[in-house]
């Protein structure tokens, strides 16, 4: 009989959940009670008058404290009469994963919920960050209602409760079953990470079609991929998939090994942090690459000679093509989705198709209310993630293997697909410039200045480099979820102007210090406007960033001359 311990606590000030969880510095993480209370808060949250008696799924990308976090969750959820934990082998999962186990169910038994140690796309080892999520049951990041109910909790925690005495051994996969004082068995299955979501891969897409395409019966030649994983999460997936079952040559597989700091790197698929990939690509020895991030639900595509897709597009294309995938030819297409700051070539598809089309807050939560509806089947977001509804997360691998398909049905390449796609529909061009860790107070401030000139906007003619724009419209974005009636404000200025151009601005909510700027900026060029249509973006859009540096004082503000990353 294993015996509980309460322990007396205070709260913690700050452990309030952002766009996808709580994400902190790992030395906050590292304080004495700091990870049990907000551990303690999340099944009492998450889970509700469910906890006692409920199975949940635990694991993470792999980065610093990930392993401890687990064995701390293990003995605190003991203590809590959870009676099931599903618990990847050393405490691993990607995310995709875990919401596509929380969605089958584990032998039969529906699951209750997930949680998730991810600080996703951030920096990891110990100067690094670590997060901590809860998926709800039907697979997807927890609501504003629950996340709003967590940071209650945490606010007025005085006490957890944990099994100190328990030892599972998550090194090895198999099943251990605890006595616990007070609630009776507790159960952990310590599974394989890897083959339930290789199922579904399967289940999907087909990949004797993709395995004919690599090696060369479908163009006349080898299909050559080049993959980074980033020592993130994606890596054992990736080598299941692309190695075991497709046959792709590993040396064409990188950083495949997930490693507790990403080997140094920042696990952020984009042109800058992912720039060694780039670099390969641009040589013209591949056919397609793509990078993912750290744990797996951001993705980024890439063609021959580095040919960069925007995200915008590549949810456009795959939309347009999303009868090329053998998942979506047994059900109906019912729209699409998009978040806010992504530019609106989906739109454009959606409309052809005679589908709904959705704008929502940045957040994958907002689209798993649509999914559960049956509202849309298809989704993304400007920040590199892309995903159906066969999870309520973003889907990096699944991205890929889409683009994989659609160009094995299509008999086109990736630069050839989105030239034809921008002759069919019009180019969206976008850029997105990112402005990390700067001063917390310059960056309300820059918001605030802005937001209090929007009223005085409209009809103003702004102008850069020769380019005069005509304001339509100036708002700070909110949305009235169709399904369930809630309003979410404040989600980001936005100034659109007469020809459809438009900028915006936010904070993100995805950083563990400091605080982002966001600037999302995007122009449409029509299908017959030749002589744009394949010019740089950042050519395009040069008048546009200039308005909005100078409109936001972005410099006077942040103090930075220049961004951090430009995507």
């Amino acid at each position: 009989m294993i015996g509980i311990t309460t322990v007396d606590v205070k709260p913690f000030e700050g452990q309030k959940p952002g766009t996808s969880g709580l994400r902190k510095r790992v030395k906050e993480w590292q304080q004495e009670h700091y990870t049990e209370n907000f551990v303690q808060a999340v099944l009492d949250g998450g889970l509700g008058d469910k906890k006692v008696g409920s199975t949940v799924v635990v694991g993470g990308d792999g980065r610093f404290l990930c392993v401890e976090a687990v064995n701390a969750i293990i003995k605190i959820s003991a203590a809590n009469g959870i009676g099931h934990l599903i618990v990847g082998q050393n405490g691993f999962f990607s995310t995709p994963a875990v919401s596509g186990i929380i969605r089958a169910g584990f032998q039969g038994k529906p699951i209750d919920g997930g949680i998730i140690l991810t600080a996703s796309h951030n920096p990891g080892g110990p100067k690094g960050d670590f997060g901590i999520k809860f998926n709800c049951e039907n697979g997807g990041p927890a609501p504003d209602s629950v996340t709003d109910r967590i940071y209650k909790i945490a606010s007025y925690l005085t006490s957890y409760r944990i099994c100190n005495d328990l030892q599972c051994n998550v090194a090895q996969t198999g099943q251990y079953t605890f006595d616990v004082d007070g609630f009776g068995k507790f159960v952990v299955d310590v599974v394989d990470p890897c083959s339930a979501y290789v199922d579904l891969m399967r289940s999907i897409f087909d990949f004797d079609k993709i395995k004919a395409l690599l090696h060369g019966e479908i163009l006349g030649r080898p299909f050559r991929v080049l993959l980074d994983s980033m020592h993130g999460a994606t890596g054992p997936y990736v080598s299941s998939i692309l190695a075991d079952i497709l046959k792709c040559d590993p040396v064409d597989l990188l950083r495949t090994l997930p490693k507790v700091d990403f080997g140094g790197c920042h696990p952020d698929p984009n042109l800058t942090y992912a720039k060694s990939l780039v670099d390969q690509l641009g040589q013209g020895q591949h056919d397609i690459g793509a990078a993912f991030d750290g744990d797996g639900d951001r993705n980024m595509i890439l063609g021959k000679n580095a040919f960069f897709v925007t995200p915008s597009d590549s949810l456009a294309v795959i939309a347009d093509n999303i009868q090329c995938i053998p998942y979506f030819r047994s059900k109906k297409v019912t729209g699409f989705a998009r978040s806010m700051p992504t530019a609106a070539a989906v739109d454009l598809v959606a409309k052809a198709k005679g589908v709904d089309i959705f704008e929502t807050p940045t957040g994958w939560k907002y689209f798993g209310n649509l999914m559960d509806a049956g509202r849309m089947v298809l989704c993304g977001e400007e920040s590199f993630g892309t995903g159906s509804d066969h999870i309520r997360e973003k889907d990096g691998v699944w991205a890929f293997l889409a683009w994989l398909q659609i160009v094995a049905e299509r008999k086109m390449g990736v630069e050839e697909l989105v030239k034809a796609h921008w002759a069919k529909y019009g180019r969206n061009v976008f850029t997105r410039y990112d402005y990390e860790n700067v001063e917390a107070g310059g960056a309300n401030l820059l918001m605030t200045f802005l937001e209090a000139q929007m009223l005085g906007f409209k009809g103003k003619e702004m102008s850069a480099n020769g380019v005069t724009y005509k304001v339509d419209t100036a708002d700070n974005f909110e949305y009235r979820d169709p399904v369930d009636g809630s309003l979410t404000s404040k989600q980001g200025l936005r100034i659109v102007f007469t020809d459809g151009s438009r900028f915006v601005l936010r904070l993100s909510g995805t950083g563990s210090a400091g605080a982002t700027i966001r600037l999302y900026v995007d122009s449409y060029v029509a299908p017959s406007d030749q002589s744009k249509l394949l010019l740089p973006a950042q050519e395009l859009l040069r008048p546009l960033v200039l308005i909005a540096l100078e409109v936001s004082k972005m410099e006077q503000f942040t103090g930075r001359r220049e961004p951090t990353v430009i995507t």
